[in-house]
């Protein structure tokens, strides 16, 4: 039987909290806290409210937005979007944006509409 590479002695702390993150998905709640973030800045201001950035995949971020009109709307601020999202998290190599119609994109989800007013 092969012998497995137990480690022994001390290992750094570092290397433990980063792979106890990952296996609990924390790493990737926040990365997700701080690209919501850095979208509310970067978005021109028609964004505000009417969309939410949603994955990146190979570099794309793929916006959520709350009518056709924003689409088009992207391609005249697309890349000062991008390249203001690179300053904010460069750590999401973002170097496009491809957005997506979802009637709900950018609306407050936590039960705070009219009708639930107690």
């Amino acid at each position: 039987m092969p012998m497995r590479n137990i480690p022994c002695g001390p290992r750094a702390i570092g290397g433990l909290v980063s792979r106890l993150l990952a296996r609990t998905g924390y790493d990737q709640a926040h990365a997700a806290g701080a690209l919501a973030a850095a979208w509310e800045r970067a978005a021109p201001p028609a964004f505000r409210g009417a969309s939410q950035p949603g994955l990146v995949r190979r570099g794309v971020l793929e916006v959520l937005v709350s009518h056709s009109a924003l689409v088009q709307e992207m391609g005249f601020h697309k890349r000062e979007v991008v390249a203001r999202l690179g300053e904010l998290v460069p750590a999401e190599g973002i170097t496009d944006i491809r957005c997506r119609v979802l009637a709900d994109a950018g609306r407050d989800t936590a039960g705070t509409h009219e009708g639930n007013r107690s």
